[in-house]
């Protein structure tokens, strides 16, 4: 699998990233959808990566700086077809040693509390991440839950 920064122009990468904002707005009340959209995907702070398997898009994350020491990871996704063949797995470990690499001492998530979060937030902890206060300019609210890892 080659996992790259990408820069949001591939059509099936937008595709995907259109169908993620698409899930979100299906899955949780407008208020408490916190996916970035195209635009601001592409603002200087983010850094987003893309999986790839034979040139077939598989999936997606990315890594928002919030300060020299702490960073938040954004818009992971896999490609219907690539689930349950471990992308979301690599990503995020891609993703986490590239936050160490740029100094980063640690990184949070914002995910939903519905059941359709719940094989994200397994990941998560998987990892390592624990529940957290919420971090940034996040409020508390009962369809978000805050993670975060020390790295």
């Amino acid at each position: 699998m080659d996992i790259r920064t990408d820069d949001l122009s591939d059509g099936k990468v937008i595709s995907l990233m259109e169908e993620h904002l698409s899930d979100m707005y299906a899955t949780s009340p407008p208020e408490c959808v916190h996916a970035l959209d195209l635009n601001s995907l592409k603002n200087p702070s983010v850094t987003f990566f893309s999986a790839r398997e034979n040139n077939e898009i598989a999936g997606c994350i990315a890594i928002k700086r919030l300060s020299t020491t702490a960073a938040e990871i954004k818009s992971m996704r896999t490609v219907h077809a690539y689930r349950g063949k471990r992308v979301a797995s690599k990503l995020l470990s891609h993703l986490l040693a590239f936050a160490r690499q740029k100094g980063y001492t640690s990184v949070s998530l914002e995910t939903g509390t519905q059941a359709y979060f719940l094989p994200a937030c397994k990941l998560y902890k998987k990892f390592g991440f624990k529940d957290c206060s919420p971090f940034s300019d996040y409020k508390e609210n009962p369809n978000s839950q805050f993670m975060t890892l020390n790295l």
